[in-house]
């Protein structure tokens, strides 16, 4: 729904009104059969992040995440990055590398504060940073589930079909990762096909796996192909974005290290996300992990910074517990929520892009799910993420791709849309003359004030169901999974594939049919 100017004239002819009515036509043209699909639109905050923790403690966990890098240091498994930070004045042993303060400091003087993310098609394009959300689906499981075929490894099938499903659904925002890995392909390959499906399939800005160089930069040349663009162009657009995983404690193996590098020459955007699980890899205290955390993303946006003053980077934060009697990851959890927020206030502190995560670690889709994916939501949301990972389909602590999850979470991510929009009050909303009109002991149900805007007047969900026992049981008691099924599935149905010009078309499968033949990326040794 497009913003509203207040309010300043009655009357049907009123601009507000018009405009009102327009987005709604929209957003019931766009329902023609996904009922209550929402029309793309980025989301902007408008309200003040919510603080956890004082302007004090706040600094306290900056200065010891400092501490950290500069007396503990971190292995870095890549020795031009090692070369790179020797010669900024960091103090190197083999791998060891122990990083001042100066050269974060350095660093946070260049990257940018928000940037533009363009996406093959230019109605698509994201801003990154100050107010503005985007979200983006599940990435990274092996394993998918639906109700009809049950828990089972990915095939390149699935991983098409999720690609469609975030190209159809105007809330989710980007293309996504490998929202479930096509075990069907080698491994060597399977990058290509995901990426030429992905530059095919959707329209929405993309991802480059850093897991090996060519992996990266076939994912990148992709983005560029679909786009259009020549390389002085992508250098100049960010095209294409990649997550980089440290492996906590205080470890950068050297794709990630490598990864870092490539995408800050090549102006592309970086995310380094710890991942950093209090009680396993990190301390048991949340403030201790978040120093951990803190540490490891400052030291990849320096090297970042390094290579190329000024390259896109988006601090991530992914730090939650463990489940202390098993040793499992726990998501959604009160710490994750905490971790959330402090890892906001620090890259308002900090004037960086922030990314964070929905997320739950339940078996099944189940109140559990729902309920971890909410609060997931609700320290995301008030912690200020920007890019908001993982928002449609993750299950099981990001071992499972579910199709009913997705569907549930589209609604989820739908709802915070909404409740994003600014709240209306004008002369006309505020409701006098409608007041008037019903009086004392009337209702509203048709007075002309509700007549006008009964249509669009409130959120219309895709999964909830509203209707009165009666009605609900007459039609056969549906649960929220059996309409989650059948939503992911006319949602399939609905999808069309967005325009490609035959040339690029072209240019993209003679690129990825010359590098299938060439072998991919090595994986076998």
């Amino acid at each position: 729904m497009p913003d509203i100017e207040p309010k300043t004239q009655s009357g049907s002819d009123n601009p507000t009104v018009s405009a009102r009515k327009r987005a709604g036509r929209k957003r019931r043209s766009d329902n023609s059969s996904t009922s209550g699909r929402l029309a793309w639109r980025q989301p902007t905050r408008h309200f003040v992040p919510v603080d956890l923790i004082s302007h004090d403690q706040l600094e306290a966990i900056h200065l010891a995440s400092l501490q950290v890098l500069e007396d503990c240091g971190l292995e870095i498994v890549n020795d031009e990055a090692c070369e790179i930070l020797r010669k900024a004045g960091a103090k190197v042993d083999g791998h060891h590398v122990r990083i001042g303060a100066e050269i974060v400091e350095q660093g946070l003087k260049t990257v940018p504060a928000q940037f533009t993310f363009h996406a093959r098609n230019p109605a698509h394009d994201l801003i990154i940073g100050g107010d503005h959300l985007a979200f983006s689906p599940v990435g990274g499981p092996p394993n998918c589930s639906d109700m009809d075929r049950g828990r089972r490894p990915g095939t390149f099938e699935d991983a098409q079909n999720f690609i469609r499903l975030s190209q159809y659904f105007g809330a989710i925002h980007l293309a996504g990762g490998i929202s479930v890995d096509a075990l069907d392909i080698h491994a060597s390959v399977r990058h290509l096909h995901v990426s030429r499906a992905k530059a095919k399939l959707s329209d929405k800005a993309p991802f480059a796996s850093s897991t090996g160089r060519q992996r990266l930069f076939d994912g990148i040349e992709c983005a560029r192909i679909a786009r259009g663009i020549g390389s002085d162009q992508l250098l100049e657009e960010p095209s294409v974005f990649t997550v980089i995983n440290t492996n906590s404690p205080l470890k950068i193996d050297g794709p990630m290290a490598m990864g870092i590098i490539e995408m800050a020459r090549l102006n592309q955007i970086c995310c380094v996300t710890p991942f950093t699980l209090a009680g396993a890899m990190a301390p048991v205290t949340m403030a201790g992990a978040l120093v951990e955390q803190n540490a490891e993303a400052l030291a990849g946006m320096a090297l970042g910074q390094l290579v190329r003053p000024g390259a896109p980077f988006i601090y991530g934060g992914f730090t939650s517990n463990v489940d202390m009697k098993s040793g499992a990851p726990a998501f959604g959890t009160p710490e994750y929520m905490k971790a959330c927020l402090v890892g906001g206030q620090l890259t308002r502190r900090y004037k960086v892009p922030y990314r964070t995560s929905s997320t739950n670690a339940a078996n099944t889709v189940d109140a559990q799910a729902g309920y971890e994916s909410v609060f997931s939501f609700w320290g995301a949301i008030m912690g200020g993420g920007h890019l908001i990972m993982h928002s449609a389909g993750w299950m099981e602590g990001g071992l499972v791709a579910s199709y009913e999850k997705f569907a549930l979470d589209v609604d989820l991510v739908q709802m915070v849309s909404e409740f994003l929009v600014p709240l209306e009050v004008n002369d006309d909303a505020l409701g006098l003359e409608a007041i008037r009109e019903v009086g004392p002991g009337g209702h509203f149900f048709g007075c002309q004030h509700t007549l006008s805007r009964y249509s669009t007047a409130f959120y219309a969900p895709i999964i909830s169901d509203w209707r009165n026992f009666e009605q609900w049981q007459a039609d056969g008691s549906p649960t929220a999974m059996d309409k989650a099924n059948r939503v992911w599935k006319q949602a399939l149905a609905d999808y069309r594939e967005p325009d490609m010009d035959p040339a690029i078309a072209e240019e993209l499968d003679s690129f990825v049919d010359r590098r299938i033949a060439e072998g991919g990326q090595p994986t076998d040794f």
